[in-house]
Order: C-alpha cells, then structure tokens, then sequence
C-alpha cells in the first residue's frame, strides 16, 4: 500500500492544534479561576500608601468643616487673618499669593481661600520665618478686648435714610452711565454731588420723606430754589448752557458737547424747568450736573491747578457755583453744610467719604480716568 505523507501530516497537525488549543483554554481557566479566590480571599488587596500628611488634611477637615458655611460672628476676624497671609505669603511666593487672593475675590469662598493656604503651609511648615510671621497677626490679641462697631465709619451712612437713597439711586443707574457716556465724566463723581444735594432731603423728620421718598424709595426732586434731583439752581444752568456755545469762555469743553443742552423749543425757561423737575426722568439733572463738574475741571486745568482727583474740590465748587470758582494752588474743601442728625458735614466732605466710602461700588466703581479729555 503506498503511504500518503501529506494526509499524515495533515491529520498530526490537527492533532497538535487540537492539544495545544485544549492546553491553553485550560490555562485561561486556571488563571480566572485563581484570580475569582484570589480576589474572593482578598489575596490581590493593594493595601497602599498612606501619605504621611494624612493628619495634617484631617486637621483641615476638621479645622474648616464645610466650606459653605461660615459663621458670620468669625467671619470679619478669619478674613483679616487671611489677608495677612495673603501679604505674608507674598514676601516669600508672589505667584502663590496672586492665585490665593484672586481665588478668593472671585469666589468670596473664605473657607476654600483657607484651604489653598494650608495646602500652601504644607510645604512650608520648615521655613520658621515664615511661620513665625503668620502667627505674629494672631497672637496679637488684637480682637480681644477691642471695641468693634456696626455699621460704617462714616456716621451719616449709618441712618436709615442712606439705606433708602442707596435703593433709590441704584433705579438711576441707567441714566447716570448714559450721561457719562455722553460726557465723558465718572459715574461715581456725578453720584458723589447728588448724594451731597439728596442727603440733606433725605430726612425723616420731613414731610415728603416720610410721605413719599422713604415709602417708595425715590428721590427727591426739588422745583423751588433749586431744581431736579441734583439741585441745580436756574442761574447755573443758564451759564452752564452758554458756556457750551462760548468758544471764548474758560470753560468751553468743545464743540462735541456743543449741543448737549440744545432746546427744542423758543420757551428756553419753561423747557428747562420741565427738563430739570421731572419726577419719573432725571436724565437732565444729571447732564446738567455732569457737565458743570467737567466745566470746572476744565477751567482749573487750563490754570494750570488740575483738580481731576479731587472729588470733594469739585463737589465744593459745585456747591458754591461758577462765581466763586477761581484756580489756585490750594483750594479749600466746603460748601453747604448739612446737618445729618444733629451733625454738621459740608457738601464737599459729604462727596469726598461718599466717593472713597467704597458704598454702591459695584453700581459706580472707579474708572481708570475720571474725565475723558480727547476732543475737548
């Protein structure tokens, strides 16, 4: 019989494949099978490293608790502990500094902002200048024994009448940034000369305070001796309108601002009055107001005594009128005085701890120029 050789070799070769197919199936199995009992008997467990600042995030923990939470008896003590940290940490790492206190500008999360510096404190816990200077803020005991007020510095803002003009304003803001851009005068200036015109109306002993202003929260207007929410009186209004037509006059702004003022009538002194004492529209107080500041700021200027970033020299002469502005060296803060529960202000200290008060900032903040001067 003659032997077929690639039939033999065809049937060894299933059965090699065959065998090692079974062989490695079978391995498969062993291997899932001892990892199911390793796994079951925990034979595979990675116990882990525990990092060896472990209680140092566990006194974290339990040092800030939650982080939406903050009680509102500590909170005025904690925050001036962190911001001198903040000016601490910046003497040895700006960069870490810079990201702490802009994290928490942003978030006003003071128990996220004391997390980032005790994430900070681990690595620094060998350096003991540093240390020691964190610590020298709290164990000054400068909150124990310490007489600490409510409410502002500024007594005036303590009534409850400032409460009302703060609501009252905040309806105008539209108004007041659309005249500053027409202008080109700072929100917060044209604001600080209403608040020295509205205080004084803002009083509870009056009869239209506690009639109207108080109840509905708006401001006052006048129509008597002066007119409109920022209590321009009739002679200065009329100079404030020639003055922009005089190309002649010191306090000529330009021609852009030329026919800010312009009349659509031939009754000038009808309009004007109706302009200035409208009860539901206080854009013309405010124009009015604006442009007399910058008129001043031009005049002293073009003297040669520029008095820009002098809010309460601009609120005085506002005050006292064009008659009794007269460039010079050192101008004197005054004007109207005011009696605020009994307590004698002048118009212009009253515009100047209004504008630095930091109150209604985030209505009026500081711009990076109070008047824009390009054009006029």
């Amino acid at each position: 019989m003659k032997l077929d050789i690639g039939r033999v070799f065809h049937q060894k070769w299933l059965k090699y494949f065959g065998v090692g197919f079974i062989i490695i199936f079978a391995l498969i199995g062993f291997f899932l099978t001892s990892a199911f009992f390793a796994i079951k008997l925990h034979v595979t467990d990675d116990p882990g490293a525990v990092d060896y600042n472990d209680r140092y995030f566990q006194e974290i923990k339990d040092k800030y608790g939650k982080s939406d939470f903050i009680d509102s008896t500590k909170v005025n003590t904690r925050e001036a502990i962190f911001f001198h940290h903040v000016l601490v940490l910046n003497k040895y790492y700006p960069d870490n500094s810079i990201y702490i206190l802009n994290a928490y500008l942003k978030s006003h999360n003071l128990a996220e902002a004391e997390r980032m510096f005790s994430a900070v404190n681990l690595h620094m816990q060998e350096n003991k200048s540093y240390i020691s200077e964190l610590q020298e803020f709290e164990n000054r005991n400068l909150m124990d024994g310490t007489q600490r007020n409510t409410g502002s510095v500024f007594g005036w803002m303590n009534i409850a009448e400032w409460a009302d003009f703060k609501i009252a304003v905040a309806k105008d803001k539209p108004l007041i940034d659309s005249v500053a851009n027409l202008t080109n005068v700072e929100p917060r200036l044209i604001v600080a000369v209403l608040v020295g015109e509205q205080i004084r109306l803002f009083n509870s002993d009056r009869e239209a305070y506690k009639r109207w202003i108080g109840p509905l929260k708006v401001l006052s207007v006048e129509s008597i001796f002066s007119l409109g929410v920022t209590g321009i009186k009739v002679a200065t209004a009329q100079t404030i309108e020639r003055n922009l037509k005089d190309k002649n006059s010191v306090f000529y702004l330009g021609k852009r601002y030329e026919n800010l003022l312009d009349f659509q009538t031939n009754t000038y002194d009808v309009e004007r009055f109706k302009r200035l004492t409208d009860f539901k529209n206080h854009f013309y107080s405010y124009l009015y107001a604006a442009l007399n500041i910058k008129q001043i700021k031009v005049q002293w200027e073009r003297a040669g005594f520029p008095i820009a970033d002098r809010p309460e020299i601009l609120a005085t002469l506002y005050n006292v009128g064009f008659e009794v502005s007269v460039p010079k060296a050192n101008p004197v803060v005054g004007g109207s005085t005011v009696m605020i529960r009994q307590k004698p202000y002048s118009f212009g200290a009253i515009a100047f701890e209004y504008y630095y008060s930091g109150e209604l900032y985030d209505l009026f903040p500081f711009k990076r120029v109070k008047f824009d001067w390009k054009n006029g």
